[in-house]
């Protein structure tokens, strides 16, 4: 395993995390169909993705092979110590074992050598998994966690087939230490913590 890579173990399964390449965009595509609650991109937006910004997302692999969950992300142009957490998802048979806060984590355990010191993201304000998976990172990582409107209902197009609540940026920052204590559910005697 290279430093870029994390494992861990739970009864019955094993869950490596590494940087996707465009063989998983059609796995990421269906994880984020399936999820519900996720805007849905193209498949070939995850292909892109993929191919484009694996430097900056990860992907939970099972022993076999097959993907159980993703963090897509970006590191912003004009705030490049800044990763915007794109999307999050969890496989069903998998969630409920801490899962994409470890993801989180790992993520951003692997991009701080390179400056990485904040996060953003984008949560409408009835998705209450995703707002609690950030504040509990927040939270892990001793980090503000700062909440604002970042785009209202007006500015999504009337005429887009359903209405779109408004996205609320969520910043935490400053990510100057590791986590302080793992996900719930997460890890089992043996296991090894980000590099």
């Amino acid at each position: 395993m290279t430093p870029a890579e994390t494992e861990y173990r739970r009864p019955g399964a094993e869950i490596t995390f590494e940087p996707p390449g465009p063989q998983d965009g059609a796995a990421l595509w269906r994880l984020a169909r399936d999820s519900q609650a996720l805007d849905l991109n193209s498949p070939y937006s995850y292909l892109l993705w993929c191919r484009d910004f694996a430097a900056t997302s990860v992907v939970a692999r099972r022993a076999d092979g097959r993907p159980v969950g993703f963090v897509t992300g970006y590191r912003r142009p004009e705030r490049p110590e800044a990763l915007m957490i794109w999307q999050v998802a969890v496989d069903d048979a998998c969630r409920g074992q801490g899962l994409a806060g470890r993801l989180l984590d790992h993520l951003v355990e692997r991009l701080r050598p390179e400056g990485v010191r904040a996060l953003e993201t984008t949560v409408t304000p009835d998705n209450v998994a995703s707002r609690r998976l950030f504040a509990s990172f927040a939270e892990r990582h001793g980090a503000r966690l700062e909440r604002v409107v970042l785009f209202p209902e007006h500015a999504f197009p009337d005429d887009s087939g359903e209405p779109h609540l408004a996205e609320e940026l969520h910043r935490i920052e400053p990510l100057d230490a590791a986590p302080a204590a793992e996900p719930a559910g997460v890890g089992a005697s043996g296991s090894r913590k980000a590099a």
